[in-house]
């Protein structure tokens, strides 16, 4: 079978500061491009994968230039509807030390917001697809697109492609109520259930113990009942959690843990200085999809997962810019950083 990834969700405009000014320091902005799925679809490109993004985007240039920064990578845009007057934006202060980035979002009204079923066709969009990929941003950007989202998967789940969703519970999006409600159906679709510290217990209300986010102390035993009761509710074939010890917004610690139903793998630790980490997450999602679909064992998918994502908290931008030799080097254990000539 094709090894072919399909993802779907909102590709945003990204507005930010240079270097680590605040928004009230800001005489110019940077303008990049990136969302969740988008940046799962980029990574699994330059890891050599064929991968295609489903969204709506406008038919103005910005609209455009949105489209090309992912043609750059490889990813097939062929499937995304044009239409819709507006790109949603974010714009991005980053912190540093003990001060914590901030996301402000301008992205009501954007082209996928307004999109109906219509604008998509599965049966076409998923000939021979292995792998379809979506994000609780995405049904949370209306209840048109949670419609949209559900029928994916449901055509999904009828031509027997894995389906993988990253809860990434956004509060400025909707509520805790609404994300478990509207969840709770479209996860009897999923097989790959992707979450991180905090994700279950938003959304689900199914916490750690001996866990505090806020004081960056996570309990990594705790996530295995957490894992147990997702897959025991849902019936998922795998649950990943990234662990994050955030230190401060410059410095974390970051591993994870997979469950496959019947063994916990638990990932090395990395301490990471931090350059970006918006995308980080999504790195993870991308690294675990492509170890899944190249039949890695538990112990390397997830130590060849966390490793990307380790890598992308370095780079600038949504997007991973990294190779599968790049991964594979830093979960071998070459992680000193030093210079290769």
């Amino acid at each position: 079978m094709s090894k072919k990834i399909v993802t779907f969700g909102e590709l945003m405009l990204r507005l930010a500061p240079e270097r680590y000014y605040r928004f009230s320091q800001a005489g110019s902005y940077g303008a990049t491009y990136g969302g969740g799925e988008a940046n799962v679809a980029v990574s699994l490109a330059n890891f050599g994968l064929k991968a295609a993004f489903i969204s709506k985007m406008p038919e103005h240039e910005i609209g455009q230039v949105g489209i090309n920064s992912l043609r750059k990578y490889g990813v097939d845009t062929s499937f995304i509807a044009r239409g819709g007057d507006r790109v949603g934006i974010y714009f991005l202060e980053k912190g540093a030390s003990q001060r914590p980035s901030k996301v402000i979002y301008d992205r009501a009204g954007s082209s996928i917001s307004t999109a109906s079923k219509e604008d998509f066709d599965w049966d076409k969009i998923f000939e021979s697809v292995q792998w379809f990929h979506f994000t609780g941003i995405t049904p949370a950007l209306g209840d048109n697109v949670a419609e949209i989202c559900l029928e994916a998967c449901k055509r999904a789940k009828e031509k027997k492609i894995t389906v993988s969703c990253d809860l990434n519970y956004r509060n400025k999006l909707w509520s805790k109520e609404k994300a478990g409600r509207i969840m709770e159906e479209l996860c009897k679709y999923v097989n790959v259930c992707i979450a991180n510290e905090e994700d279950a217990g938003d959304v689900f209300g199914i916490k750690a113990k001996h866990t505090d986010i806020t004081a960056g102390k996570v309990n990594h035993e705790g996530y295995k009942e957490v894992a147990q009761e997702l897959k025991t509710r849902f019936n998922f074939s795998k649950v990943a959690i990234t662990l994050r010890g955030s230190i401060s917004a410059s410095d974390n610690r970051w591993a994870a843990m997979l469950y496959d139903g019947k063994e916990f793998f638990f990932s090395r630790e990395y301490l990471m200085h931090i350059v970006d980490r918006v995308g980080g997450g999504d790195s993870f999602g991308a690294g675990l999809i492509y170890s899944s679909i190249n039949d890695y064992p538990g112990q390397e998918a997830i130590e060849f997962a966390v490793a990307a994502s380790c890598l992308k908290h370095s780079i600038e931008g949504d997007y991973n810019q990294v190779s599968v030799d790049e991964v594979k080097k830093l979960a071998g254990g070459n992680a000193s950083g030093r210079v290769e000539r």
